[in-house]
């Protein structure tokens, strides 16, 4: 909600962190903030105007150029990581609750995402960069070339709301280790969380310019995506969104990095323990109110035991607690926005009006007249061709999709625009694992599905380009540089 006046809370944020201050922003347009299971007013946040990105861009490229940060060996970034690190972590239970607040997340899980995760990715990242050789010596007809690995410069990064903390330190920490600096712009649905990093930061005596923020719309975003002085791109948003900003990269010659949509698949071989798959089902399909990009949203299931696995996801979804998502025993908060809860119902609407078959959910919980609760929905008797399967929905909606044999399993999972998260559940681990090798996907579970902070993750197709996470994540940050040299540096 964008207002110019309103009541002022104790959680505003009406400045942009930028060059190591927080400064007054050039326009006056501010953003509302909602608490997504009241309804009812946040917190006020300033947005951005062009000459804020270009301010930040410019502190950024002075800190990269003419700053410390540019020639610190890889051992003195880490000791800055590690402190920034050790700030975030003394700030956590502040901000999950903050988090919670803002897009509905249950608690237990932003305390793992907002509160631990972003800690522990800056962790891995200094002790990663301590370990990576970034020149290496090699022979050559003439003497010798030095291969120098270096940072790619000036990184724009652009997160949405669904995770914003630990999406926001899946760039700027490999950003950081690289040698980079970052200008952040947080999407306003979570107005508030992201000035954290700006508090965290200055404590852990990042230099100035090294890490920016201006929380902005699409419309000043973009702004961002084409300025001059940016060298690399860093999307993590709608297939939509990311068409546009890859586009416009391409267009400049300009690296990027696009996570985007998802319709990933669950894929229930004939053999599946149904207790294991309900085991795994809030993480895989229901886990952040279903407002997660790798969302299992499709549930395949044999024809010989379609009608069991129906009854059980049916089961699980009416039995998950929906409500405020401060509370711990809350398995289902509300969307993260009345804009969104929207977009979810008319989902629903098109499920209703298809041949499929409404087995539970489908409205509004009862007893919950504020914020913007939906209850968790399955609908099953689902054909792979209608829009509940291919389109992503981001809510608490499942299709039950029947299949016969597993190449027709493989085949349905493949039949998609997207190619992100998936699962194959059987207690037959090497029959399982024969089929997740077949699935076009970039990430994919067997029995559960954890994504792992060591491993690339990422998507194929309209899914994204580019990985995160590990040491591919660091990769992308880097560029190559060979320097000839006359003389033998081996010293042979």
């Amino acid at each position: 909600m964008t207002v110019t006046t309103g009541p002022r809370t104790e959680l505003d944020r009406l400045r942009f962190f930028i060059n190591g201050e927080w400064v007054e922003p050039h326009g006056t347009e501010i953003h509302r903030a909602i608490e997504a299971a009241t309804g009812e007013v946040l917190g006020n946040a300033s947005l951005g105007a062009d000459a804020d990105i270009d301010a930040a861009v410019n502190a950024a490229r002075k800190a990269l150029d003419e700053g410390p940060w540019g020639r610190t060996t890889a051992a003195e970034r880490a000791a800055v990581m590690r402190r920034f690190a050790d700030a975030l972590a003394a700030r956590a239970e502040g901000t999950s609750t903050l988090v919670s607040r803002e897009n509905g997340m249950p608690i237990t899980l932003s305390q793992a995402f907002n509160g631990a995760a972003p800690a522990a990715v800056l962790r891995m990242y200094a002790d990663l960069i301590e370990t990576v050789p970034l020149e290496e010596i090699r022979p050559s007809a003439s003497g010798s070339t030095i291969v120098r690995r270096e940072p790619v410069g000036v990184v724009g990064a652009i997160t949405p709301w669904n995770y914003p903390q630990v999406l926001g330190m899946f760039k700027i920490a490999p950003a950081l280790a690289a040698g980079c600096t970052i200008v952040l712009k947080p999407s306003p649905e979570t107005a508030l969380d992201s000035y954290i990093f700006g508090d965290a930061a200055n404590e852990a005596g990042l230099p100035p310019g090294v890490l920016n923020i201006v929380l902005a719309g699409r419309e000043v975003g973009s702004s961002l995506v084409s300025h001059p002085l940016v060298d690399k791109i860093a999307f993590t948003g709608s297939t939509a969104a990311g068409r546009i900003i890859g586009a416009e990269c391409g267009r400049l010659i300009r690296r990027c990095t696009l996570e985007l949509g998802g319709k990933s698949a669950a894929i229930f071989l004939d053999d599946g323990d149904i207790d294991t798959l309900l085991a795994g089902l809030g993480g895989t399909s229901f886990m952040n109110n279903g407002q997660t990009c790798t969302t299992h949203s499709r549930i395949l299931a044999p024809r010989s035991r379609y009608d069991e696995v129906v009854d059980a996801v049916a089961s699980f979804a009416r039995g998950l607690t929906v409500g405020n998502p401060l509370d711990p025993a809350t398995a289902c908060g509300p969307m993260a926005s009345e804009s969104h809860l929207e977009r979810v119902m008319s989902y629903i609407d098109v499920g209703r009006n298809s041949d499929a078959r409404l087995v539970v959910g489908g409205g509004r919980p009862a007893g919950l007249d504020r914020g913007w609760f939906v209850e968790p929905t399955v609908f099953a008797d689902v054909d792979n061709q209608d829009r509940l399967a291919r389109e992503e929905v981001f809510g608490p909606v499942i299709a039950v999709i029947p299949f016969d044999g597993d190449d027709d399993a493989v085949r349905i999972a493949n039949d998609s625009d997207y190619g992100l998260g998936g699962t194959v559940w059987s207690p037959d681990e090497a029959r399982a694992l024969g089929v997740a090798r077949r699935v076009r996907t970039g990430t994919v579970g067997v029995n559960y599905y954890n994504v792992d902070l060591g491993a690339p993750f990422g998507g194929m197709k309209d899914s994204g380009i580019g990985r995160e996470l590990g040491p591919e994540g660091l990769n992308s940050y880097l560029e190559y540089k060979s320097i000839y040299a006359s003389t033998d540096q081996l010293g042979r």
